[in-house]
């Protein structure tokens, strides 16, 4: 498939694909090329090969066309990804980083880890799949050194936790974390809105300058992604 492809306005590495009926979609550079992940549509714009990335699928994808101002995912990146599942979003993120970056993806489900080493690692030198729980990240210090960004999607009832204690292990001081909030994981009696201000004050609480919140819907129910500078010491 045929597109015209331009680089996002805003967010180095990620662009626009302008499909044949007309429709804008994002996309970042195959790093990979000829494979999917998870079904995406490949397009081909000067002899380049893109994946359309589904909103709908990633929780990045969403947050950026709900109006996210900050990625702080840049090409060269080192970036920590906890819950990594079989690799949809984190795919992406290695298609961002590049060849010069890395993207450490700790799983703690057997299948998902085995789907993320099969489908999507063997073909990616910049993905270092990691079987761990991220509760606990002093069982993988030694597979991961200092990284630029966290990214963290997991589905655990103190999120915001359990980013913050990798966070002080592995993030670099004025480093980055997009924390994608699963509001029923945390508790299904309470509000979302109630669940992301507690878990944005357990961010504050832990050093961090959280800069936006963006509400998922309707890509993700009670869903939000923060964005948080690291500033402690």
């Amino acid at each position: 498939m045929a597109v015209d492809v331009r680089p996002h306005p805003r967010f180095p590495a990620i662009y626009r694909a302008t499909l044949e009926d007309g429709k804008q979609r994002l996309a970042t550079k195959n790093f990979a090329v000829g494979r999917t992940v998870y079904g995406e549509r490949l397009a081909k714009s000067k002899r380049v090969e893109y994946r359309i990335w589904d909103p709908y699928r990633s929780k990045l994808a969403a947050a950026i066309l709900k109006g996210l101002q900050t990625v702080p995912i840049q090409p060269n990146n080192k970036v920590l990804y906890l819950g990594a599942a079989s690799g949809t979003t984190a795919s992406h993120i290695s298609d961002i980083v590049g060849e010069t970056g890395q993207v450490f993806c700790v799983e703690f489900a057997s299948r998902s880890i085995r789907e993320l080493v099969n489908n999507v690692c063997a073909f990616r030198e910049n993905m270092s799949p990691i079987l761990a729980d991220a509760r606990f990240p002093e069982r993988y210090s030694t597979m991961v050194g200092k990284v630029d960004n966290i990214y963290c999607d997991i589905a655990q009832p103190e999120q915001a936790k359990v980013l913050a204690d990798n966070a002080d292990m592995f993030l670099a001081r004025k480093g980055w974390v997009m924390l994608a909030i699963k509001a029923q994981s945390i508790d299904v009696t309470k509000e979302p809105t109630k669940i992301y201000r507690q878990e944005t004050a357990t961010l504050r609480n832990r050093g961090f300058d959280v800069t936006e919140t963006v509400y998922l819907e309707p890509y993700d129910k009670a869903h939000a992604m923060i964005v948080a500078q690291y500033l402690s010491e």
